[in-house]
Parts: C-alpha cells; sequence; structure tokens
C-alpha cells in the first residue's frame, strides 16, 4: 500500500491540511504532508517547502528567492513535478487550495501516470478545469466554501476527500491476467472506415483504445504511452498537427509524437485527415479563412481545406519528429487520398495539396534503420491501407 501525499501550502493552510491528514489516518493510510508554499519552510510538515524547491533545476534558491509570487509559484511547480516523479511510495495525492495551489499542484499531478489516484479540493472546482485536468485522470472536487479555514462545510468536503484518497491508497486495482496488450489508435469520422477494419483484424489478440483527435485525444493517447500502460500506437490520424499550424478549434500541443520518442514504441502512423483544419459553426470561422473551401460537417463543426503550401507545412512538422524516434517505426502514405472527403469524386480531393504533403515528408525523411516510409498506392478508408497498416505493425511489434 502506498502512502497519501497531502499536499499544500502551509503557511496559509495549515489547518486544513493536518485536518486531511488526520482523517486519513483514521481511514487506515499512511501520509505525507508536503510543503509548497513559496514565502519559506513553515512547521508541520512532513516534507518542508525548502526540501521540495531544492528538486528544482536551479535549486532553492530558483523557487524561494523569488520576489513575483506568480513566478514562484511556477517555479515550485517545476520542483513539485521533479520530487513526486522521484517517489516510488505514493499511493494517492491529495491536493488543497485556490486559484494559484491549483496551479501549482495540478501541474505536478498531470505529470503522473495514468492509473495513480489524484484528487485536487479546489475553489475553482466548478468552472472550466481543462487546463488543470488535461489528458489525465486527475479528481476535481470543488470546496463549496474557501480553502480559508475549518468549518461545517470545509470539514465535510475536505473529509471526504481524505477518505477517498485513504480509500483508493489502500485498494490498489490489480491486474488482470486477462489484460491484452494495449494499442492506442487515433481517429476522426473521415477516417472511421480504416480504424474500423484495423479494430477487427487486431480486436482478438490486442487491447484496442481509440482516441478521438480533438486535441486533447491524441494528448490522452500520448499519455497513456509515457504511464507505460501502451505496448504500441497505431496513430491513423494526425489531423491535430493541421489545427496546430493554421489555428484550428482541435490542435495537437507541440509536444504531440513526444511520448512515442521518449518511450521508443512501436509506432505506425499516417497522415489521416490532414486535408482539413477544423472550426465551430460555419459562423465562427475567422474573417482570413471564410473564401476558403469549407465543408459543413454538421451544425457545430465545419472544416477548410488544406492548400498546398500548408500541408508542405504540416508535412515537415510531422518528419522532423518522426526522424527523432529511436524505437521501431513505419510511417505509411495512402496516396490516394487521407480523409473520407479527399477522395476522388468528394468535396476535398485536391491531388496537388496531398501532392505537397507526401513531398515535404519524402524530402524530409532520414533513413534509419529502426525507421521505415512505405507508400501505399490506395485510398487510406481502403482495405489494402488498413491490411498494410497491420501488416507493418505485426512486423515491428513481434
Amino acid at each position: 500500500m502506498g502512502k497519501v501525499y497531502i499536499v499544500g501550502t502551509c503557511d496559509t493552510k495549515s489547518a486544513e491540511l493536518n485536518y486531511a491528514k488526520e482523517v486519513v489516518v483514521l481511514a487506515g493510510a499512511d501520509t505525507i504532508l508536503v510543503d509548497v508554499g513559496t514565502l519559506g519552510d513553515s512547521a508541520g510538515a512532513d516534507i518542508r517547502a525548502r526540501e521540495v524547491a531544492e528538486f528544482h533545476p536551479g535549486g532553492a534558491a530558483a523557487v524561494l528567492g523569488q520576489t513575483d509570487r506568480g513566478a514562484a509559484v511556477s517555479a515550485m511547480a517545476k520542483a513539485l513535478t521533479a520530487f513526486l516523479t522521484s517517489r516510488g511510495d505514493i499511493g494517492a495525492i491529495l491536493g488543497l487550495g485556490g486559484t494559484g495551489n491549483t496551479a501549482l499542484v495540478t501541474e505536478a499531478m498531470r505529470a503522473l501516470p495514468v492509473g495513480l489516484p489524484k484528487l485536487m479540493v479546489s475553489t475553482v472546482a466548478s468552472g472550466n478545469v481543462a487546463p488543470y485536468v488535461g489528458p489525465n485522470d486527475l479528481t476535481m472536487m470543488y470546496s463549496v466554501v474557501d480553502v480559508a479555514g475549518l468549518n461545517a462545510i470545509s470539514r465535510r468536503v475536505i473529509g471526504n476527500a481524505a477518505n477517498a484518497a485513504a480509500g483508493m491508497a489502500r485498494n490498489p486495482i490489480p491486474t488482470s491476467s486477462n489484460d491484452r496488450p494495449g494499442i492506442g489508435m487515433t481517429m476522426f469520422g473521415v477516417t472511421t472506415p480504416c480504424v474500423t477494419q484495423i479494430r477487427e483484424m487486431l480486436g482478438e489478440t490486442h487491447e484496442i483504445y481509440v482516441f478521438h483527435a480533438t486535441g486533447v485525444g491524441g494528448q490522452s493517447m500520448e499519455k497513456l504511452a509515457d504511464s507505460g500502460l501502451l505496448q504500441g500506437v497505431i496513430d491513423v490520424t494526425t489531423t491535430e498537427v493541421p489545427d496546430l499550424l493554421v489555428g484550428g478549434v482541435f490542435p495537437a500541443t507541440t509536444d504531440r509524437f513526444g511520448a512515442i520518442i521518449r518511450t521508443r514504441l512501436p509506432y505506425v502512423g499516417s497522415v489521416g485527415a490532414v486535408d482539413m483544419v477544423n472550426f465551430g459553426a460555419r459562423e465562427t470561422v475567422p474573417a482570413p479563412f471564410r473564401d476558403r473551401k469549407l465543408h459543413v460537417h454538421n451544425a457545430q463543426v465545419t472544416l477548410m481545406r488544406t492548400t498546398p503550401e500548408e500541408n508542405s507545412r504540416i508535412g515537415a512538422f510531422i518528419v522532423d519528429r518522426l526522424n527523432r524516434m529511436q524505437g521501431p517505426v513505419r510511417f505509411l502514405l495512402p496516396l490516394q487520398g487521407v480523409s473520407a472527403i479527399d477522395a476522388a469524386g468528394q468535396p476535398f480531393h485536391d491531388p496537388d495539396a496531398d501532392a505537397a504533403l507526401f513531398s515535404a515528408i519524402r524530402a524530409g525523411w532520414r533513413d534509419a534503420e529502426n525507421r521505415r516510409l512505405v507508400e501505399i498506392d490506395a485510398h487510406i478508408n481502403s482495405p489494402e491501407f488498413a491490411a498494410a497498416l497491420v501488416a507493418n505493425f505485426h512486423e515491428i511489434h513481434a
């Protein structure tokens, strides 16, 4: 059984943090109270603020020597991330606080692997929590009243959170002997036929995790890779890259493909749906793009066809990341179209734009023993292309 790490600023939240610790102990779990106050050490913590701050690349002075509170909080978040990821005895992590401590603690929580319990009691948990949660299994609990002293309400809320953290630490989920190797796959509506065929071919021997490529979908897949919960990736749909580079509403982060680079997982990828940039309803398309080739996918989603110039940039971005991968890699180009609406006779059919994409990838590709660029004279949703993806996956995943 791991320990419950209770994290907060002991200079301002000592009573609340110690109350949470008492509840966890009564629930039968061991605790570590971690102080992340940026004003210096406070009494009562098991791990003092200076001890955490020393994990900053610049040392404790880079954290505790700051005169600007925002800079100090950001520096402490970096230090806490390094501290927590160095620990091997965390059964659950519980954070308490307002906006500053929520930003600080959740940044470190997001660096922890999926499956490790993370619970944040926060004054901002009833609003937009996406920046705090990201692609992680991080639970936000609204504090209702401010985390500013113990009272009849805060004791109940904090007590419930403490019991929940203790319960999760005391009852870790066992790995099942029936678990099959997990594969991450990216999909969009316009690449669904391809992914469906792959699932049918691999579903009996592998656990297939499909991620909707809406920005956070790709991040979630890569978070599972970083967490050691995937044994391979078939990245059919890299459409989040155009949204990142051109300005759509489903963008990747600049760390797209980063987990594959770090983990060296077996990787089979393609250029699914990079013929489009995503926007909201037709009337929300930014003014500079309103005269472009647009396709109303549904009432809430409008697609914009990428140009040859944009496709050259997209291809250059992708191939740069592929060249950094040191694990086994196969990247497949579907020469007859990259999405359902890019096929011949469809609204986004544009051979010149596709050619610019393929040319950029070919031009930037660096040959290596572990990497192979494969061109298939077929459409991405064809049986031939799906079969090629699966064959290449078997080749590098054996």
